[in-house]
């Protein structure tokens, strides 16, 4: 059903009102399309159906319950269409022509993948690559070869990063990948045919985490230290000891500190200049596996194993708040002024605020881990991606918020979704890698009737390669995505053209 996955629409309707007619919570709802999924895969190996994508359908988010009633698991989900009734009827139906039928809509369905051109009304359905969007497909990609190990860590250097106020930094848009060969790369697209810069070895496990400034570059590893490399000189500057555990995040930050965390489930606070730890700003109870701090209120946000999202004030040195509600590991994080998103292993995510510590809004419509999570500022619209293979666009107003819009172009987990005002940046673990632009004359019409979200339109997607990516890193200034597989390649696509 669209909501959860599965392709059929009338039955995600059905559900919705037996879902109103017994007050089944959002707990309870979670499990129904886990089960319904697992009889999605029964049926495909019955079948032999192997390749299914999920119809485009407006779907309404499950709103939170209330911090009063936390443990109580009778909230209504929201109001239901209740269509499908008489595809329930004529399924069970003893009249054998009715019931034949009923299987005809489904089979017909089915057989062309769910990509069907019309909607039930025969009106003609809007496709999320458009035949504009077919001829896009050639674009330039190059392979960075360099490690000789799985790549585990990539990081963009941005403009804010490099503190370039006034114009392009030489390094602004430089990518810097880490690996299981211990080593740290930094790369130069504008360098084609030699794009390697510089090799910085130091570590003895697997890097984990990359992030830099202006003039350093900081890497987490396995082996539990934090190093920091002069980026002009490539000499290594210090070595962070402090951690009992794999060190999974690390932030450089101004004036000199570096913000970590780690699997032994602390977050601390290093002064580059001293090499000493300032603080241990964050204790959760397992390993950290995100984490998210705003500079300019000191508001750090870290989660993980302990499926909570806790919400500290470094300047105050005080925990403000737990925020409690998944059910499994979550996977990601984002913060952007009071509104913290956070994506989980439970197939959901969640929207929160972060000065009231209350869930606002469950998003409960991927058919997997949600591994990515971004928000989108200017029209605080939410983009989730999933092991499903989804890319979700949720629209955020006055009546809450529902998914505006889905993408099914990616066959695999989505691992990175990066979003600035106008373009859009996506990488998938099968090596698939898009690119969205929100058209500008778009911008005026926000206050309007139409949907704000719907607005990104596919621009360009290069021609997929056969490998498996860890991880992927986009520069939306430059419109380049560069993706890192485990046979140790780069895989750098430049998708600029004159605008």
């Amino acid at each position: 059903m669209a909501g959860l996955g599965l392709p059929d629409n009338d039955a995600w309707y059905m559900i919705e009102t037996i879902a109103e007619r017994n007050s089944i919570g959002s707990k309870q709802f979670i499990k129904i399309r886990g089960f319904l999924s697992h009889i999605q895969q029964l049926r495909n190996g019955y079948w032999g159906i192997t390749s299914m994508k999920a119809q485009s359908v407006l779907l309404l988010a499950l709103p939170s319950p209330h911090s009063k009633d936390t443990k109580d698991e009778n909230q209504q989900p929201s109001e239901a269409t209740g269509v499908g009734r008489n595809w329930l009827q004529s399924m069970f139906s003893r009249n054998k022509t009715t019931r034949s039928s009923s299987f005809s809509h489904v089979h017909r369905w089915t057989s062309d993948g769910g990509n069907s051109a019309t909607n039930e009304n025969g009106s003609p359905r809007k496709q999320d690559l458009s035949s504009g969007g077919q001829k896009k497909l050639h674009t330039n990609v190059r392979i960075l070869r360099g490690h000789n190990g799985a790549i585990t860590a990539l990081h963009c250097v941005t403009k804010r990063e490099v503190w370039d106020l006034v114009g392009d930094r030489e390094d602004a848009g430089f990518f810097i990948s880490g690996s299981t060969d211990c080593s740290v790369k930094i790369w130069d697209p504008s360098l084609r045919g030699s794009e390697l810069r510089a090799t910085l070895k130091g570590h003895t496990r697997t890097i984990r985490a990359i992030s830099s400034d202006r003039g350093k570059v900081v890497s987490g590893s396995d082996d539990q230290s934090v190093l920091v490399w002069d980026k002009q000189t490539t000499q290594l500057l210090e070595e962070l000891k402090g951690h009992d555990g794999p060190v999974s995040c690390v932030r450089m930050l101004s004036g000199e500190r570096v913000l970590t965390a780690s699997h032994d489930g602390t977050v601390k606070m290093w002064d580059v200049r001293t090499d000493r730890c300032v603080a241990t700003v964050g204790r959760c109870s397992s390993a950290v596996l995100c984490m998210e701090y705003d500079d300019n209120v000191g508001v750090l946000a870290a989660a993980g194993r302990d499926v909570v999202a806790n919400i500290w004030d470094i300047r105050a040195s005080r925990q403000m708040h737990k925020l409690s509600g998944h059910t499994q590991w979550i996977r990601s994080i984002r913060m952007v002024g009071d509104t913290v998103i956070t994506g989980s292993d439970d197939w959901t995510a969640r929207v929160s605020s972060v000065s009231r510590g209350t869930c606002d809004t469950v998003l409960a419509c991927h058919a997997g881990p949600i591994l990515c999570v971004e928000y989108s500022s200017l029209d605080r619209g939410i983009i989730t991606g999933s092991t499903d293979g989804l890319l979700r666009f949720w629209e955020n107003d006055d009546g809450g918020i529902h998914c505006a819009k889905n993408v099914t172009i990616h066959n695999a987990a989505i691992l990175s979704i990066n979003a600035g005002e106008h373009w859009l940046g996506i990488g998938a673990a099968d090596n698939s890698l898009s690119l969205f632009h929100r058209p500008q004359e778009r911008l005026g019409g926000f206050s309007g009737t139409g949907s704000k979200m719907a607005g990104w339109q596919l621009y360009r997607t290069p021609q997929k390669t056969v490998a498996m990516v860890r991880c992927v890193a986009s520069d939306l200034e430059r419109k380049r995505i560069c993706s890192g597989g485990r046979n140790g390649l780069l895989r750098l696509w430049d998708a600029t053209i004159n605008i």
